[in-house]
């Protein structure tokens, strides 16, 4: 089992950046595939970008590529999310997940975080 903090999130201004992270808990970091997904008021959790184990691959929504970026560190059981360029419309409660699968669906992933608040300014 693996147990997921998140922090990063905060209140910025449209047009800057912010990374997220995700700290793991665990020895067994590097066997999970890790996952950013974020959630609207009302509405189900949103796919961000996924990593692989070992961090060769990543997929990314297709309206996200390009802004937002995912990476890891097994060596520090962390994951990240860099998000530049943001918009008010990322507004959102973001939260990290793992699995030992490689997935785009939230019912891929069995572990997820307690999520953090990003909130972007016009």
């Amino acid at each position: 089992q693996v147990q997921l903090v998140e922090s990063g999130g905060g209140l910025v201004q449209a047009g800057g950046s912010l990374r997220l992270s995700c700290a793991a808990s665990g020895r067994t970091f590097s066997s999970y595939a890790m996952a950013w997904f974020r959630q609207y008021p009302g509405k189900e959790r949103e796919f961000i970008a996924c990593i692989s184990w070992s961090g060769d691959s990543t997929r990314y929504s297709y309206s996200l590529k390009g802004r937002f970026t995912i990476s890891r560190d097994n060596a520090r059981n962390t994951v990240y999310l860099q998000m530049n360029s943001l918009k008010p419309e990322d507004t959102a409660v973001y939260y990290c997940a793992a699995s030992k699968e490689y997935g785009l669906r939230g019912t891929d992933y069995p572990y997820w975080g307690q999520g953090t608040q990003v909130t972007v300014s016009s």
